[in-house]
Order: structure tokens, then sequence, then C-alpha cells
């Protein structure tokens, strides 16, 4: 991709990325975007540190090549956020410019020595500080701690109103061409707010409260730009994003949408038969149902499923005394990421013993996840027609209040 204005005198540095695990953990399977912004006044900023995953300096030559601006020329690094795809770039730049200034808030100060071993040159920034770039350009800083790291803070351009959020109000999904809201179809927007569910819950979901406090800061600023570090930037319809993350932040304590998460694990077909019987029940009713068969859907998939559904539902059989561990380890990882409040049912095959249910509990109350549990059914080996008829009253329930949900 190449550089493309944002707006008066702001230009977006963007770079498509897929074939990766984000943060080594969380497929992608539509990819992202990494967003860096050159800021020009009489002096020069870059915010959100530099495009390049693989902090290759090759990435930033190529998107400032014809933007009539020199690496030379940049004075300050504008660091919104410490992870390293977005300031893993810092010390091949220290060797092309060693006398740029970085301008961060005080933890991300605290980090540059053990990143980057970087001491000198640094301007501390506090909630509403100003830097005055010269020509009508001032950034104003707003911080937004554990967002999703405690140095964070957002940058705005105060002539623009242009807010730059790094990781806040990012998205998962790759940019056809420019990198904007500006002409998405109503497939388009579906899309995003798909990969923007996916993005947060993956991402941002242990920390739900303070993103929704950094929401709200955001929301007040009336910023007419959001420009984050991955994702669209939202010139046309920024509340667009808003309302988005205000969603996503509701969805964490429930209820969320009227849909039901089946999540499942089966070894020898046993608890398949039940599983199978329960998603045609759900379809005779209507109901929207994210079917996730595990280890075969990834962890990332089913925590956003987690979080957009109401209900959820698990099929669980025993394995060693407990829960078949692929069950077991995205459940785990639904309660890390603050995912409460939700109806839930369990069932499971088991052969010399159970034990998976007994599990289920345990992780449910280290988690504190407060759901709701109105059922649980346990059968030896194949379910029975009685089995299935507990299983079948157990979500008749979840189905009345399913609908019930406003």
């Amino acid at each position: 991709m190449k550089a493309t204005r944002v707006s008066n005198q702001i230009y977006q540095l963007s770079i498509n990325v897929e074939g990766i695990l984000f943060e080594e953990m969380w497929e992608i399977p539509k990819g992202t975007t990494i967003n860096s912004y050159i800021v020009k006044g009489e002096d020069i900023a870059i915010v959100d540190g530099f495009c390049g995953w693989d902090g290759l300096p090759e990435s930033l030559f190529e998107l400032i090549e014809g933007m009539d601006v020199e690496l030379q020329d940049i004075k300050y690094l504008v660091i919104n956020h410490m992870e390293p795809d977005h300031t893993g770039w810092i010390e091949a730049f220290k060797k092309i410019k060693p006398d740029f200034h970085i301008v961060c808030s005080q933890k991300a100060a605290d980090m540059l020595k053990g990143f980057y071993n970087h001491t000198s040159q640094i301007r501390v920034v506090k909630e509403g500080d100003t830097l005055d770039l010269g020509k009508g350009k001032v950034l104003s800083f707003y911080e937004v701690p554990n967002v999703h790291w405690p140095d964070t803070m957002m940058t705005m351009d105060e002539e623009t109103k242009t807010l730059f959020t790094c990781d806040l109000f990012g998205t998962f999904g790759q940019a056809k061409e420019a990198n904007y809201d500006d002409n998405l179809t109503e497939e388009d927007y579906a899309s995003y707010e798909e990969e923007g569910m996916r993005y947060y819950s993956n991402v941002m979901g242990t920390f739900a409260s303070q993103v929704k406090r950094a929401v709200c800061k955001a929301k007040a600023l009336e910023a007419k730009i959001i420009a984050p570090g991955h994702g669209l930037v939202w010139r046309n319809h920024p509340e667009k994003i808003i309302e988005a993350y205000e969603r996503y932040v509701s969805y964490s304590p429930g209820p969320a949408k009227k849909e039901v998460m089946v999540l499942w694990g089966s070894m020898y077909g046993m608890t398949e038969k039940a599983v199978a019987h329960i998603i045609r029940q759900l379809e005779r009713e209507n109901i929207i149902v994210r079917n996730h068969r595990v280890p075969e859907t990834s962890i990332g998939q089913v925590v956003t499923s987690a979080l957009a559904c109401s209900a959820v539902i698990i099929g669980v059989p025993t394995y060693e005394y407990k829960m078949f561990p692929p069950v077991a380890s995205a459940l785990e990882e639904i309660g890390k990421k603050r995912i409460v409040n939700r109806l839930a049912f369990s069932f499971g095959s088991y052969g010399w013993s159970g034990g998976a249910q007994k599990e289920l509990r345990e992780i449910l109350e280290r988690n504190k996840m407060s759901w709701d549990m109105i059922a649980s059914v346990e059968f030896l080996g194949n379910p029975s027609d009685e089995d299935l008829d507990k299983i079948e009253q157990a979500v008749s329930e979840i189905i009345e209040q399913i609908k019930q949900l406003s």
C-alpha cells in the first residue's frame, strides 16, 4: 500500500499483514493492517510508531517515497503505546536519525530502556499536555491506561480533530484499497463489525472496564476522524466505530445478542450425537447458532462468539476424570476475557467415570464467571432417548429466555 492523505497535512502509512498469528496467539483469517501517521507542521511528527511488523526499514522507505518527506525531517516520534508492533522500528530509526525526540507517557518512558536501550531525548506528557509543531499543528495528549497496556494514551490533532487511538478502536481485516471507511457498503460494515468484535474480544476483552472509560473519554473529545493503529481510519462516520465499541464493552457483562454458542468436543462421536440433536432444535426455533467444535475452531473465534452470545451450550465428554482438554482450555480463555453472566447448559458422555461437569464448575467459579447454569446432563456412552429428552428440555428453557431478551 502507499501513503495516503487523511486530512490537512496528515498522512497515513499503512501496510496489510496476513499469514501470522496476532500477538503470536490469535488467528486473523482476514488479516489486519498496521497504521502509522505523519503530521506535518513546521516540525514533523510520526504517530503510533512505524509500519513494519518485521521491524525492517524498507516498509517505511517505500511508504514515505513521494511524500515530500525525508526520514531525517522527522523530529518527533509520538508513542501512544509501547507494544512492539508499533515501536519495533525505533532501533533502526536511531541509526538513520540519532537526534529524534520521543513523546510518550511516563509508563512508556519507563519501558524504553528495557525494550530499546533508549534513555535520551524523551518528552513525557500527561493528560491535556500539548506539542506545537508549528503552522497550526498542535497535538494534545490524553491518558487511557490499560487499553490494553498500562502506558497507553491517545493523541489529538487539534486543527482537524483527528484522534490517533492506537489499539483502541482497532479492528482486524485487511484494507482492499485506501484504508478508510468512506466507501464501505453495508456488507463491508457487517464484515468490519465482526472483525472489530474479534479484535476487541481477543486483544482488549480482559480490560473491559478500562476500555469503557477510554471510549467515554474519546467520545467526549468529539473527534471528526478516528485513526487507530489497526484497521480502518474512520473519517466519514467516526461515530460508527465508537458505537461498535460501546456494544462490545456492553456484551462483556451481558446480555449480548440473541445468539447461542454451542461449544463442544467429541472423541468418539457420542457427545456429538447430542450436539446434532441440539443444533436441529435451535434451528427449528430460528435461533442464530455459533457452532464451534474444538480444537478444530481457533480459541480466538470461540472467544469472539462467547462475547457475542447471551447463552453458551457446552458439550464436553469426560477425559481422564476431567473435561476434554480443548473445551477446558477454551473456557479458561473465555474466563480470562471477563465474559460473564451467560445463560449456560452443559452435557457430555463418559466411560468408566464422570468428572467433566465437576471441573466445569471449578473453572466457572475460579474465573468468577457468574454463568447461570440451568442444568447439566451426563450419560454413559451414547445418549439414550431419556438423556435426549432431558437435553431438549434444558435447551427449550434457553430458547425461551433468549427470545425474551430485549
